[in-house]
């Protein structure tokens, strides 16, 4: 897909836009411009259709005028509450009306809309088109001509959109990036072949590095090797270095990589089991992120780290009640095998501290069903021991549209996952603190981060993977959640 940033009169398909005032239709100047060359087709069309400007509604044109095919009118709310967050969407809706229809041209009018007009909304327009076309038809080998997209070249017409549109056309090969891998089935992406393709990074700038099963075995990371002993394919960790800022510690970014997630021993229903080919979504994330970043020539100092995983069940697999020792020489007595991604986390955040002593350190994971059942698939659950870090990533989550609401810590929730026989136990599997999954999993992280070292820890196991929703912008399954909250936060924090 190409996007062109120019004054265009006409093309294929003319996307307007109108909201409401006073619960009353307001077309935007350029949509009444528009309606008056196509002598009222496009009003007549609205009252027709009882069109009320709704944020996201469209209504379509076909042959309103001369040279153009289809007009897409689109809503945009309640006129007082328009940001770029608004457009974005209205654009993203207009794609996903058109997007397998015949028509390749798309034209955006925000010309002559006032401050909705800026550099940066039509730059927003043109990301939230590019979001809605995503998709990932890489194995459907039968798909009809109708069936496949059609939508090739977009033309906003704000010329001073085109500067802006650097940073979001970086961020949109992230977000691609991230849905592609979490969109890859888990006999094509295991951890070899994820570490194969964060290899190739490389070429943007990134160093990259790869450590296999007996260099994390010489690190003592016995709480990783854990979980991935039953599969075939070795474990990996993958670690990827962005410098682009002044000789200042980094930012580290950490993602649970488990490419396919059986439960072990301790095996899942198998009721949508195969939802676990996603449960790389955080692996995937600090990967697209890590993209964007580079190829935006981010002026800070970033490293990811991922830990990519298969949890198996096998006749070598871990059991429920091993006990492993951790990189940080604590000892963790595994109650259930299903609680495996802590167990890659834990290690991987170890060696981020003591290899890189980062300003601060961010986990992300598709880490707990019970995260989903508290917030759903609307925002994702942050955690944190820094009150001005968390409020950083919760404002940059805001600002980015991928938002998140900080939970609880607290020592009662902690000694929840104290164990009699060793440091701590995994998981909390009865009593009172059971139906605080999501906490505890996040008290039993915080034992492995350094005092004085400011940590958020990211779950995003309701917003990762969504096998249906009411955004325009996300597509069917993986969403690349992360990619844009974490390019805020670098860009808005971290950049010098």
């Amino acid at each position: 897909m190409k996007f062109a940033f120019e004054k265009k009169e006409t093309a294929q398909i003319v996307v307007v836009f109108a909201g409401t005032k006073d619960n009353e239709l307001v077309l935007s100047p350029p949509a009444a411009k528009f309606d008056r060359l196509s002598k009222k087709r496009i009003s007549t069309a609205a009252n027709a259709a009882r069109f009320k400007g709704g944020a996201s509604s469209v209504v379509t044109i076909h042959s309103p005028a001369n040279g153009v095919d289809i007009c897409l009118l689109v809503g945009v709310g309640e006129m007082s509450k328009i940001n770029g967050d608004v457009i974005e969407r209205a654009a993203a809706a207009a794609a996903k009306a058109v997007l397998t229809l015949g028509p390749s041209d798309m034209l955006i009018k925000l010309d002559g809309w006032g401050k909705f007009a800026s550099g940066e909304n039509a730059a927003r327009a043109a990301f939230g088109v590019g979001l809605a076309s995503y998709r990932f038809d890489k194995y459907r080998t039968k798909l009809k001509a109708e069936q496949k997209p059609k939508l090739e070249n977009i033309v906003v017409d704000v010329e001073a959109a085109k500067n802006e549109f650097v940073h979001y056309s970086a961020l949109l090969d992230g977000v691609s990036f991230a849905r592609d891998l979490s969109n890859e089935p888990a006999n094509i992406l295991n951890p070899p072949e994820f570490a194969a393709r964060l290899r190739e990074l490389s070429a943007l700038g990134i160093e990259v590095t790869v450590l296999g099963e007996q260099e994390m075995l010489a690190l003592g990371m016995g709480s990783f090797l854990g979980v991935g002993q039953g599969s075939i394919y070795p474990s990996q960790l993958v670690v990827m270095k962005y410098n682009g800022g002044a000789d200042e510690k980094p930012l580290a970014l950490v993602g649970k990589g488990l490419c396919f997630d059986s439960g072990g021993i301790s095996l899942k229903p198998s009721g949508g089991m195969e939802a676990m080919k996603g449960d790389m979504g955080g692996a995937a994330a600090v990967s697209g992120a890590m993209l964007a970043i580079a190829k935006r020539k981010a002026k800070a100092n970033v490293v990811g780290l991922v830990g990519l995983s298969e949890n198996m069940a096998d006749g070598n697999a871990q059991r429920p009640g091993d006990i492993v020792t951790s990189m940080s020489g604590q000892t963790i007595e595994v109650l259930n095998t299903d609680a495996e991604g802590r167990l890659v986390l834990c290690d991987v955040l170890t060696y981020a501290q003591e290899k890189f002593d980062p300003s601060c350190v961010i986990d992300v994971a598709t880490l707990t069903g019970a995260i989903v059942i508290s917030l759903g698939s609307e925002y994702a659950g942050i955690f944190s021991n820094n009150d001005a870090m968390a409020d950083k990533v919760f404002k940059s989550g805001t600002i980015s549209g991928e938002k998140v609401w900080r939970m609880p810590l607290a020592p009662a929730y902690d000694k929840l996952i104290d164990s009699p026989t060793a440091d701590m136990k995994n998981v909390v599997q009865s009593g009172p603190g059971a139906g605080a999954g999501s906490i505890t999993a996040a008290q039993f992280l915080q034992r492995f981060i350094k005092d004085g070292m400011a940590w958020v820890h990211v779950d995003i196991a309701g917003t990762a993977m969504k096998p249906i929703g009411d955004d325009p912008r996300e597509p069917t399954w993986g969403t690349g959640f992360g990619v844009r909250l974490f390019d805020r936060l670098i860009k808005d924090h971290f950049e010098g």
